[in-house]
């Protein structure tokens, strides 16, 4: 599978299909490589990717930090996930592309819009990451981590971490960079000697700046509300992908739709035919 470098990280990614560009943010949250989209949770019984591939050209990647992807010691935010999309766009020399995001995916699409809004054709948000047990989740597991950093250091964190299968979700004692641990050695070794107070700083800056509202994270309300850019939202309904925080991406983009079909609904037929279907009109 290829890669590249975006801002010095490496990238893997995927293209698929044939047709207009399809710029795909991966669900799964510290876990969004591009296997995702037929493994995770709903995504894995909806085969989106290979339907949307018989009309788009579909583009998958890992998240920084996920996957085969690399990583670097920093506080990210949304604005960093969404610079390494529009990096993979100007790597295939694609000037334009349609966004489609998956739970996590969401926010990285909709920061992409308001910050590339002259790169993004539409927005399809399916499943939005939120809600008021979603932030204290995310919260608790980063604190989880801090806690035994504090307590073992960074060195233990890398033992564990080689030592384990276990995503973050599944343990967040291995921390937002475990897949990079796993793969780099030399990423692995700057990581043990690194100054585990400045460590805890990054990781702090991090848990506010990605999870700071009960809503959908990522851009300012006042910033969607002034998108001119067409979407299609299709809400969750569980406590990390609330009902209310797709409401709340209606309420806030201008042009959007709602597919307001409840998840036992959103099958391998229908769900695809909703999607192409809005697609196919912008």
């Amino acid at each position: 599978m290829p890669t590249t470098t975006i801002d010095g990280i490496r990238t893997r990614y995927e293209v698929t299909g044939d047709g207009p560009p399809l710029l795909m943010f991966s669900p799964g949250g510290f876990n969004a490589s591009l296997e995702t989209w037929r493994t995770q949770g709903i995504y894995r019984r909806l085969d989106l990717l290979p339907q949307l591939a018989e009309r788009y050209t579909c583009i998958t990647f890992d998240k920084r930090e996920t996957g085969e992807s690399g990583g670097r010691i920093e506080r990210i935010g949304w604005a960093s996930y969404a610079s390494q999309g529009i990096g993979l766009l100007d790597h295939l020399d694609i000037e334009r592309a349609h966004l489609m995001g998956g739970c996590i995916g969401c926010s990285i699409a909709t920061m992409t819009a308001v910050t590339y809004s002259d790169r993004v054709s539409s927005m399809v948000l399916y499943s939005p990451a939120g809600g008021p047990r979603y932030r204290m989740g995310q919260h608790a597991r980063l604190g989880r981590h801090l806690a035994y950093v504090a307590e073992h250091g960074l060195a233990a964190v890398v033992e564990l971490a080689r030592n384990s299968s276990d995503s973050f979700t599944q343990d967040p004692r291995v921390g937002p960079w475990v897949t990079v641990l796993r793969r780099d050695t030399m990423f692995a070794e700057s990581y043990a000697a690194y100054d585990a107070a400045r460590y805890a700083l990054v990781v702090t800056g991090m848990s506010r700046l990605l999870f700071d509202r009960d809503t959908v994270p990522g851009p300012e309300p006042e910033d969607l509300m002034l998108l001119d850019i067409p979407a299609l939202i299709v809400p969750g309904e569980d406590t990390s992908h609330a009902p209310s925080a797709a409401r709340y991406l209606q309420e806030c983009l201008p042009h959007a739709e709602f597919w307001d079909a409840p998840v036992a609904e959103q099958t391998a037929e229908t769900a695809p035919k909703r999607v192409m279907a809005f697609l196919d009109q912008v």
